[in-house]
């Protein structure tokens, strides 16, 4: 039992409480990679838990309940962990009753509402923080107010800092890659709430009932999903699927304890 570079992978087996990425990871765009459906009937099969900690903001989780369900699935709410979610958290500790601006989608909005949260789109509110999510209904008109805003030295954040979100062609720009664009007009960085924070780590493992030595982290992204884990000091898994190749792991300081071609890889190491 060995993963890609030749590391005995069987302490795997001791795993219950699986925290896994979505895009570039279980699926791209609205293709499920190969073994994903098995791996999580196996998970369910040995008395485990699978939960999604996406940094994903552009969707809420009812948008991947539907998803993930059409995709065969079985999820409800308390299968995820969002950015969206982690911020929510973040904004009602630390910005109580304060008035947001949201760069973000309408699922974004819809899910800061649920918490309760004074969310705006309207630059000319009285507003006391600025947000950026990865907004996928992005306009100029938008970069626009955001810019305008910051100019003002309100507070700065943003859900996520992933550079690039897999597609089938390639790759878009994702929530970090959009902030790029708008430090460049502002000199101005967000605080990013998501992975590589260990926050969204040590909260789905709390509320469970596994241990972190039962836990295991699986992602393609070494920056945020690997370093989330390593941050959280649970085991982790790169699968080499979306962000993350083999050469990028040579250069980087954030390394994970497993590598893997794909999920079917896994799927079949943790299960003999």
């Amino acid at each position: 039992m060995v993963d890609l570079l030749g590391k005995n992978a069987e302490t795997l087996k001791n795993k219950r409480l699986f925290l896994f990425d979505m895009d570039g990871t279980i699926y791209e765009e609205n293709r499920l990679f190969d073994g994903t459906l098995e791996l999580m009937n196996y998970i369910h099969k040995i008395g485990g838990e699978y939960i999604f900690i996406t940094n994903n903001s552009s969707k809420s989780v009812e948008d991947y309940i539907n998803k993930l369900e059409n995709m065969g699935i079985p999820v409800t709410k308390e299968n995820f962990f969002t950015s969206s979610q982690a911020t929510a958290l973040y904004l009602t500790k630390n910005f109580k009753d304060k008035k947001v601006f949201c760069m973000g989608t309408k699922s974004l909005i819809n899910e800061l509402l649920t918490y309760g949260i004074d969310v705006t789109v309207n630059k000319n509110d009285d507003i006391d923080v600025v947000l950026v999510g990865f907004d996928t209904e992005l306009t100029y008109s938008k970069l626009r107010d955001t810019c305008e805003l910051l100019f003002t030295g309100l507070p700065f954040i943003a859900t996520n800092p992933d550079r690039a979100c897999p597609v089938q062609f390639g790759f878009i720009p994702d929530c970090g890659a959009i902030c790029e664009a708008i430090y460049f007009a502002t000199n101005r960085r967000p605080l990013y709430i998501g992975k590589p924070d260990k926050m969204m780590i040590e909260y789905v493992v709390q509320k469970s009932v596994y241990s972190k030595d039962q836990t295991v982290v699986i992602g393609d992204r070494l920056y945020t999903d690997i370093a989330s884990g390593v941050n959280a000091n649970v085991s982790t898994i790169c699968v080499l699927t979306g962000e993350t190749k083999i050469n990028d792991l040579k250069n980087s300081d954030i390394q994970p304890d497993f590598v893997f071609s794909n999920i079917r890889e896994v799927y079949d190491i943790i299960k003999k």
